[in-house]
């Protein structure tokens, strides 16, 4: 159904919204790309470490969903949620992070917290991406316009 040509061919413009989809299970996939094309992002999906962590290197994503056995990892050897939490803290703030778990439950704030991630979301639940991505993401913008804000002025005195 998606191609990988079709979702490279997709290159990104300043103000575009932009979704990485690191997911390796069809089916999953099928259910989740449309949803974001929906929502307005352009989608990347990184089928191979090599490919997700390249990039990752070269492109700013807004959204970034991770399915928690990425090619057969865990979530302690999953490279890709290694690779963001490296990240300095400016970056990683950029990325809106999604865990697709098939053990939490979806909004599960503790497990999120506890895995580095923004948002947790059932595979169960991926029917509803759209809009419990929504909502995480809105909040996830207030929160940190907040803090970014409060940096700019501690940074200014």
């Amino acid at each position: 159904m998606f191609s990988e040509q079709e979702h490279e061919a997709t290159f990104f413009d300043l103000g575009d919204n932009t979704a990485l989809v690191c997911v390796d299970h069809q089916q999953y996939q099928k259910v989740v790309v449309p949803q974001l094309i929906d929502m307005t992002y352009k989608v990347h999906l990184g089928l191979f470490e090599e490919d997700v962590l390249l990039k990752l290197k070269t492109y700013n994503y807004d959204v970034v969903i991770v399915s928690e056995n990425f090619k057969g990892s865990t979530l302690q050897t999953n490279p890709i949620l290694a690779e963001l939490t490296r990240r300095p803290d400016t970056q990683r703030r950029q990325h809106f992070v999604v865990l697709l778990s098939q053990r939490f439950a979806t909004n599960d704030a503790m497990s999120a917290f506890v895995h580095s991630v923004d948002q947790v979301i059932n595979i169960t639940d991926l029917a509803n991406l759209k809009p419990v991505l929504r909502r995480g993401v809105t909040q996830h913008h207030e929160l940190y316009n907040a803090f970014n804000e409060m940096l700019k002025s501690v940074q200014s005195l």
